[in-house]
């Protein structure tokens, strides 16, 4: 039923040229889903996350610190060896240091047409901070008109709107349906269909959504295991999902940056379009570089543990990651303390998978004689 997705996410470059040469539009590249996409998508671009492929590489030493986190690196190395050659621009929204360092090396060593640093507050409990963004976007909007030499109407804004927040919509639907106590999905497909989302168009991904929500009740072979939730920062190693599943775990929701929180809230129509777009990405989930000074992620976390009835953690962190080091340390803390055990795993650019399999089949047994008592 996810073969479409499967497609789109193996394929995602040869989608890109593809969409590229039957529409004349413009694609651009983003490191960070503080992006406000919508704004390009009003101007007939093409926004594509830049991911990883999790493979070896040797090419990207001079430019960037090898203390910096995998993923970070793993992104540069796809610049580095000509695999988004076909990109028109790339942008970043202000994140954290190490994924700035590759938006900077980009730049400087890959070259493109068009790059944008977007100056995405921190502070975004300010009571500030929407007008503030809304003003960033202001800027953008001009810039994107220049570069593409259309105007961004409110009509197209309007038309923007309503296709990301029809994508969100039918996406919260999904991960609904991983709540029953047998899901019709697996946490690999999800994931998948997740990353699918933040490479191809979103009407495209909008209608086949549309069409697998409406077989999946009929699904036959529904899904058991041990319940089980993600917690991490970019996390869309689909290798390790495969072998957590296969080993009688069960994914049935997550919070992380290829997942939930790119989705989770929708844009709510106002007049100030960019307003509204303003308030969206300030009241998203947050990404603990900007979850302060209170900590919002923590009652977010324990809420999807909650309503998706999970049974344990898995916590994944990219390693040197230092938002999340200090983040998980919080988290770790409020998931036991409300009966979630978890599991810590430190991912490299390459998943140690016959390592992780002991400690996940370990931390498995464990969950299932705690069940026992």
């Amino acid at each position: 039923m996810i073969e479409q997705f499967k497609e789109w996410e193996k394929n995602r470059h040869e989608y890109a040229k593809d969409w590229q040469e039957r529409t004349g539009g413009k694609v651009m590249g983003y490191f960070c889903t503080y992006v406000p996409e919508e704004i390009l998508y009003a101007a007939g671009i093409l926004p594509v996350r830049i991911l990883g492929s999790h493979e070896p590489q040797d090419v990207t030493e001079p430019h960037i610190f090898a203390m910096f986190c995998p993923f970070c690196r793993d992104c540069l190395a796809q610049g580095l060896k000509g695999r988004y050659d076909y990109l028109d621009g790339i942008m970043i929204a202000q994140s954290c240091l190490h994924i700035r360092q590759t938006f900077w090396s980009w730049e400087k060593h890959v070259g493109v047409e068009y790059s944008k640093f977007f100056i995405m507050p921190h502070k975004i409990q300010s009571k500030d901070a929407p007008e503030f963004l809304r003003g960033e976007m202001e800027d953008l909007k001009k810039e994107i008109e220049e570069l593409t030499g259309k105007e961004i109407t409110e009509e197209a804004l309007d038309n923007a709107i309503a296709v990301y927040n029809k994508n969100r919509e039918l996406m919260r639907k999904l991960y609904d349906l991983r709540k029953e106590p047998n899901p019709p999905i697996s946490g690999e497909e999800a994931m998948e269909i997740t990353m699918a989302q933040q490479m191809v168009d979103k009407a495209e991904h909008n209608k086949a959504l549309e069409e697998l929500l409406a077989k999946l009740p009929s699904r036959t072979d529904t899904l058991s295991g041990t319940r089980l939730m993600i917690v991490g920062s970019e996390d869309d190693d689909l290798q390790f999902l495969n072998m957590v599943e296969n080993c009688g775990g069960l994914f049935v929701i997550d919070d992380h940056c290829t997942g939930s929180r790119y989705f989770w809230n929708q844009v709510i129509p106002e007049e100030d379009r960019l307003m509204a777009i303003s308030k969206r990405y300030i009241d998203r989930p947050p990404c603990p570089s900007k979850d302060w000074e209170e900590r919002k992620r923590i009652p977010h976390v324990l809420t999807l543990a909650k309503e998706w009835d999970v049974a344990g953690a898995i916590i994944m962190q990219q390693k040197f990651c230092d938002p999340h080091e200090l983040d998980f340390v919080a988290i770790k803390k409020a998931l036991e303390e409300n009966g979630v055990p978890t599991l810590f795993l430190e991912f490299d650019v390459t998943v140690p998978i016959g390592q992780f399999k002991i400690r996940v089949e370990a931390f498995l047994e464990m969950i299932g004689d705690e069940d026992l008592f």
